[in-house]
């Protein structure tokens, strides 16, 4: 009969350290040796899928129209709702007090891809009725708007951006922005619901139901796409006040609305692949394109990684160690030097729709994820030993159709930082995991290279 333990690792470690340097280990464990084994003959198979209809869960705004040769085309417009401020100075500060207002879209870093120099221009319009839920990639905003409603529109380039201040985590930051100048009738007229509605102000959808959001899109130009991460609509007005019985008159600025990820928005992404890469595709090429392009489906080999493990344990004592995937990345070559997904979910195809929807985050057993390494030029999933013990615990070692089948496809991650402590390093925590959109992405992942490598601690009595 085949006898396989799974304790505690440090202990099976330390009777490995023993064994190594003394036959002798006690009286009771006289004729105990431990061998640490390392097996990755296993083989990994796989293919590109489409992958055009993601569900908006992000709150990224990617705007513009870019074609890149070794990529293809990608066009992507937004429409989002917005939260309202919950208090707005109105002491002092008639309507017509407030002189002007402006939309402020903010990027970090370079925080585009393609050419920093062709003119473009991008329009704003007000939506006239709520946007539903849930929102997709290939949504049609035609009938919740009307062109004739544009609130404005203004030049977007990397090179017309305006460096501006947050404080973030009580740490300062820089942002550059774009500033599209909006009319203050809208400020006015939100001035005003507050005044006389401030229940308006208690929610995201109670202020939606007042303005339903706004739809941004690309009306001229080409050749790069941005990646906004912040969106506010700032209002600037003056103040009257009174001071040791002297009448003061004070210039002021405050944000009446955001884009927030409470709010409903959405990245709507027309992308069409190249067709060079429709072919190597077509060849049988693993290739993972960003945003709403494709995703690799893979049939693991958990079922014969577990056969090995009983096989070469037999009637010994065992305990799985590790079980990892190293993924090669190859650069196909594009222009404007495209580079592969920051960042790989993997998780069971079958509950690739219900993760997404629900916002989930990865547990080890059904879901995993990888960050690019570029020095090593591949992506590594380290932490798959639960779900290879919970097949093996709680499925008597059986594998279904569903462990097998796993589908590896690019997502956005979120994370919050843990300031240090006196007793504690500052740590990241992964708050979010959503399909990507802040940027353009193309990879092929190469199967024929991948290494799948399960480390097991084998005690021979």
């Amino acid at each position: 009969m085949k006898q396989i333990i799974y304790a505690l690792l440090a202990l099976i470690v330390l009777l490995g350290t023993q064994s190594c340097t003394d036959e002798t280990i006690g009286s009771s464990l006289t004729d105990t040796r431990t061998a640490i084994i390392e097996d990755s003959s296993f083989v990994l198979t796989g293919h590109s899928v489409p992958n055009h209809r993601l569900q908006a869960r992000t709150s990224t705004q990617l705007v513009g129209l870019l074609k890149a040769d070794g990529y293809g085309t990608l066009s992507s417009e937004v429409v989002t709702q917005f939260i309202p401020a919950s208090i707005i100075d109105t002491t002092g500060v008639p309507t017509n007090m407030i002189d002007s207002c402006r939309l402020m879209l903010t990027i970090t870093g370079n925080g585009f891809t393609g050419d920093s120099l062709p003119p473009m221009r991008l329009n704003v319009y007000r939506l006239n009725k709520q946007l539903p839920t849930p929102l997709y990639s290939d949504f049609d905003p035609s009938n919740y708007y009307d062109e004739s409603d544009l609130l404005g529109s203004n030049s977007y380039s990397p090179k017309s951006t305006t460096t501006v201040y947050f404080e973030t985590n009580g740490a300062t930051r820089s942002y550059e922005a774009i500033f599209v100048p909006m009319p203050v009738s809208l400020a006015r007229d939100i001035q005003n619901e507050y005044r006389q509605h401030p229940e308006t102000f208690k929610s995201p959808s109670a202020f939606a139901q007042f303005f339903p959001g706004i739809y941004i899109k690309n009306s001229y130009g080409s050749g790069r796409v941005m990646n906004f991460n912040r969106t506010e609509f700032q209002v600037f007005y003056r103040k009257s006040t009174t001071f040791n019985e002297t009448d003061t008159i004070t210039e002021n600025h405050s944000t009446y609305m955001a884009a927030s990820p409470e709010t409903v928005q959405d990245n709507i992404i027309t992308m069409e692949v190249d067709a060079k890469v429709e072919q190597r595709i077509d060849e049988g090429q693993a290739i993972i394109v960003a945003p709403a392009g494709y995703e690799v489906q893979l049939r693991f080999p958990i079922q014969e990684i577990i056969n090995s493990f009983r096989d070469n344990v037999g009637d010994d004592l065992g305990v799985i160690n590790k079980l990892e995937l190293t993924l090669p990345a190859e650069d196909p070559g594009t222009a404007y030097n495209i580079e592969p997904p920051t960042n790989l979910l993997m998780v069971k195809t079958s509950k690739k729709d219900q993760f997404i929807a629900g916002d989930s985050l990865t547990n080890n057993k059904d879901s995993f994820y990888a960050v690019y390494n570029s020095a090593k030029k591949a992506y590594i999933f380290s932490g798959l030993r639960d779900y290879i013990l919970n097949i093996i615990n709680n499925q008597d070692g059986i594998a279904s159709e569903d462990d097998i089948n796993l589908t590896v496809t690019p997502v956005d991650i979120t994370t919050y930082t843990v300031p240090a402590t006196y007793y504690t390093s500052e740590s990241s925590v992964v708050t979010k995991i959503a399909p990507q959109v802040s940027t353009p992405a193309i990879t092929r992942l190469r199967l024929d290279k991948a290494k799948v490598k399960i480390t097991y601690s084998k005690m021979m009595m």
